[in-house]
C-alpha cells in the first residue's frame, strides 16, 4: 500500500487523570507543548500524509474540542462526542460509520512524536500488507524513546510479527500510539466499551499483528513533570 488511507481517527475523549492539575480546565490533547497543542502536532502528520478527513472522539471537556476546531477544514474534523465513555476499542467501533475504506489509522492524541527520515504515515503505509495484517503498529525502541521507563509492550519478530511481552517481563519496543487497523477486525467486537488491547490479542492468536519501527523520536507525557522535560526538550530543538 503506497497511498494513506482516505480517513484517519484520532482518539481524545479521555480524562487524562495522571496529568491532574493541568487537566482540570483543558483536556489532555489540547495542552500546548512547546507552544503548539498535542492534538496539532498529530493533525500535522496526517495533513503531511495528504489526509483530509479526520474523525475525533470526544467525551471529557469536550465542549472545547467543539469550539477550538470550529470551521477547521485542513484537514476536515468530525467530532463524535461520547456521552458514556467507550474506551479506545469501543470509540473506534462507535466511529466505523465515518471511516471510509478497508483499512484507516488510529492515532493517540496525547502523545509526542516527532518526525524521522521517513513520515511516520508513509512508514504505516509502505508496510502495510491486507494479505496478511489486521493491526500494524509504529513501535519505538525503548532506548531511543524519551523519559519512558517503563519494561516495553512488544517482541519484534524480523518478519514484522508482534508478540506481546509477558506481565514482569522486559520487551525492547514500546507501541507509540499509531497504527493502521482493517476493519474486518471489528467484526463481532463487544458491543460494551473495550480496549483496543482486546482486538490486538485477537490479531496476535491469528498471526496478523505486525509491528513497524519509528525512525524519529517519541516523547512520554503522562505526567506534568514527563511534560515539563518534553517542554524544555523541544524547545532546545528549535
Amino acid at each position: 500500500m503506497e497511498s494513506a488511507p482516505a480517513t484517519a481517527m484520532v482518539l481524545a475523549a479521555g480524562f487524562g487523570l495522571r496529568m491532574r492539575p493541568l487537566t482540570n480546565k483543558p483536556p489532555k490533547p489540547l495542552i500546548t507543548i512547546g507552544g503548539v497543542p498535542m492534538i496539532e502536532r498529530i493533525l500535522d502528520h496526517l495533513v503531511d500524509a495528504g489526509i483530509d478527513e479526520v474523525v475525533i472522539n470526544t467525551h471529557y471537556l469536550a465542549s472545547q474540542f467543539f469550539t477550538y476546531f470550529d470551521g477547521r477544514t485542513n484537514p476536515k474534523i468530525k467530532i463524535i462526542h461520547e456521552e458514556t465513555l467507550l474506551d479506545t476499542g469501543g470509540g473506534v467501533a462507535n466511529a466505523l460509520p465515518f471511516l471510509g475504506g478497508d483499512a484507516f489509522l488510529v492515532l493517540n492524541s496525547d502523545v509526542v512524536i516527532l518526525k524521522g527520515k521517513t513520515p511516520l504515515i508513509q512508514r504505516l503505509t509502505n508496510t502495510w500488507d491486507p494479505n496478511v495484517m489486521d493491526a500494524l503498529l509504529l513501535l519505538q525502541p525503548i532506548e531511543n524513546s524519551f523519559g519512558y521507563s517503563g519494561p516495553g509492550d512488544f517482541h519484534l519478530q524480523t518478519s514484522g510479527l508482534l508478540q506481546r511481552s509477558t506481565k514482569g517481563t522486559y520487551a525492547p519496543f514500546l507501541f507509540t500510539g499509531v497504527q493502521m487497523l482493517k476493519r474486518s477486525l471489528f467484526r463481532s467486537a463487544p458491543r460494551s466499551p473495550f480496549s483496543l488491547n482486546f482486538l490486538y490479542d485477537r490479531a496476535q492468536e491469528n498471526g496478523r499483528l505486525y509491528g513497524v519501527v519509528h525512525d524519529g523520536e517519541w516523547m512520554h507525557v503522562g505526567t506534568p513533570n514527563a511534560m515539563r522535560k518534553a517542554e524544555i526538550y523541544i524547545r532546545n530543538l528549535e
